[in-house]
């Protein structure tokens, strides 16, 4: 796609309005990702009620540790926070990964990104339209679990405090707005995923490269995380801080391990998404 076309004007055109966020929202939520990604989500805390009723309506505990799978049937606020526990290290990934790592590179599989660009939508505008959809179609996946969940637990275990493995409880407003600080904090952690997918969706004309290598390069940084040899270097790894937010439904809460979380991911994100634009700005679009 040369330059001049990209370039092109017409009696009328403007450049800010070119793909607006409204015309590139409907398209991606008609999409069959969107809708299957949505259905999991919502799926999920059903699927855990019948599993903790099936076992007898208790988790248990397992070799003497106490986690929020203990307390997960205490009310609906921990059974929110026991969903958002089991699905934050992988599950959560993947409706990130999707959306922001299928964004472009779908476009590009279809033959229709030239297309969009000969419009023409500039290159800056397009990446800014379709990261600003993914990234809020990520949060909006976030968002709808807990609400899912918060609605199936007050049915299935009623509602009231959420109770606090290591003792104590905090009152149900209490835990409704530490729930939506936990929330915010998982999306921040995950802009590096998104950046990442993006990136990579920049990259290729194939969007289960995109999605399939970001998704890989998270399970690869959780990985060496795992490896205690490396010591303090683990700090610098994202997936060090993934739980951090557990320090936010304590009766006080620290926010210092998500601070440093959310300064480290935001930052690999920052890099990533600029090597998005800096690489599409010159990338020869041929499909």
């Amino acid at each position: 796609m040369t330059a001049t076309l990209e370039r092109a004007t017409a009696p009328g055109y403007r450049a800010r309005r070119t793909l607006p966020l409204r015309v590139e929202a409907v398209r991606q939520l008609k999409r069959r990702r969107t809708l299957v990604m949505g259905g999991i989500m919502a799926l999920l805390p059903i699927v855990l009620v019948i599993a903790f009723a099936v076992a007898g309506g208790s988790p248990g505990s397992r070799n003497g540790d106490v986690t929020l799978m203990d307390t997960a049937t205490a009310s609906a606020a921990n059974f929110a926070a026991t969903c958002l526990f089991v699905s934050a290290g992988f599950l959560l990934v993947i409706p990130v990964a999707l959306f922001c790592g299928d964004t472009v590179a779908s476009e590009a599989s279809w033959s229709s990104l030239r297309y969009l660009l000969a419009a023409p939508v500039p290159r800056a505008r397009l990446l800014w339209s379709k990261m600003a959809v993914a990234l809020a179609m990520s949060a909006a996946a976030m968002i709808l679990l807990p609400l899912v969940a918060l609605a199936v637990g007050a049915v299935a275990y009623g509602w009231g405090p959420l109770e606090i493995p290591t003792g104590g409880t905090l009152p149900a407003g209490t835990a409704a707005r530490r729930l939506i600080v936990v929330v915010a904090y998982i999306f921040f952690s995950q802009l590096v995923t998104a950046g990442l997918a993006f990136w990579l969706s920049t990259k290729t004309d194939a969007p289960l490269g995109a999605v399939g290598g970001a998704v890989g390069l998270t399970i690869v940084g959780n990985v060496l995380d795992a490896v205690t040899a490396l010591g303090d270097w683990r700090d610098f790894l994202p997936a060090h801080w993934q739980f951090a937010w557990a320090d936010a439904i304590q009766p006080q809460a620290e926010w210092g391990g998500m601070i440093q979380g959310s300064a480290i991911s935001v930052s690999y994100a920052l890099v990533l998404f600029a090597l998005a634009f800096r690489g599409f700005a010159r990338k020869d679009v041929v499909s």
